[in-house]
């Protein structure tokens, strides 16, 4: 799935994305690109676990 993180914007920002989806799923691939605020994931995990795991990182993710 890829995800639009519009406050995603530095590689503090980076590492918090990838901490929070790993704590949903650790084996997740995640793929941030910041330029593009976009973070491309492959996980086993649902959906809004890995929203909900991001916005309690304070991260407002949406599916594009």
């Amino acid at each position: 799935m890829r995800l639009n993180v519009e406050n995603m914007t530095c590689g503090h920002c980076r590492a918090a994305v990838e901490k929070a989806i790993a704590s949903v799923d650790p084996r997740a691939k995640v793929v941030v690109d910041l330029p593009g605020r976009t973070v491309d994931v492959e996980s086993d995990a649902g959906r809004e676990q890995l929203l909900r795991a991001l916005r309690d990182e304070g991260y407002e993710a949406r599916l594009i």
